[in-house]
C-alpha cells in the first residue's frame, strides 16, 4: 500500500494501481469542469485527468507546498493523476485482513472507502478506486 495525506488525515492506496509519484507541476486547467477534475497533464505520453478527491471525502484541500505530489494511477482502464497532500511510505498490507469502517462514519465518505488497513498500531482507511473513478466519470 501506498500512504498518503490529504486533508492532515491519512489514507491509503493500492500500490498496485500505482504507477508512479510525481512533484506537483502546474497543468492545463479545464474550464467548466467540476471542482473535482481542476485540470489535465501530460505525462509519459498520456494526456491524465487531474482527480482532486478532496471535495469527495468532505476534506478541504490545503494549499500547494513542497510536499504536494501527484499520484499517477492505472486502475482497470483508467489512468489518472490524483492530487495528495504527501506521500508518506509503501507499506505491506494483506488486503485480507481489511477491516469493516466503522457504522458511524459518513455514508457520503464511506462510499470512496475500501475498509480500514492495518499500519502498526494504526488503521488506516483504504481508498476506493472504483468509487473514485465512477464519481469522476459521472
Amino acid at each position: 500500500m501506498l500512504l498518503i495525506s490529504m486533508g492532515g488525515e491519512a489514507y491509503a492506496l493500492p500500490s498496485s494501481s500505482v504507477r508512479e509519484v510525481i512533484r506537483y507541476r502546474e497543468f492545463t486547467p479545464v474550464p467548466g469542469a467540476p471542482p473535482i477534475l481542476p485540470g489535465i497533464l501530460s505525462q509519459r505520453g498520456l494526456i491524465l485527468p487531474i482527480v482532486n478527491a478532496y471535495p469527495l471525502l468532505g476534506l478541504a484541500a490545503p494549499p500547494v507546498s513542497r510536499a504536494t505530489r501527484l499520484v499517477i494511477i492505472a486502475h482497470r482502464d483508467v489512468d489518472l493523476a490524483l492530487l495528495v497532500e504527501a506521500v508518506h511510505d509503501l507499506a505491506a498490507i494483506d488486503l485480507d485482513t481489511i477491516e469493516p469502517l466503522p457504522v458511524a462514519l459518513d455514508p457520503a465518505r464511506a462510499r470512496f472507502l475500501r475498509g480500514l488497513v492495518h499500519t502498526g498500531e494504526q488503521l488506516i482507511p483504504l481508498l476506493d478506486l472504483d468509487e473514485l473513478i465512477a464519481s469522476v466519470r459521472a
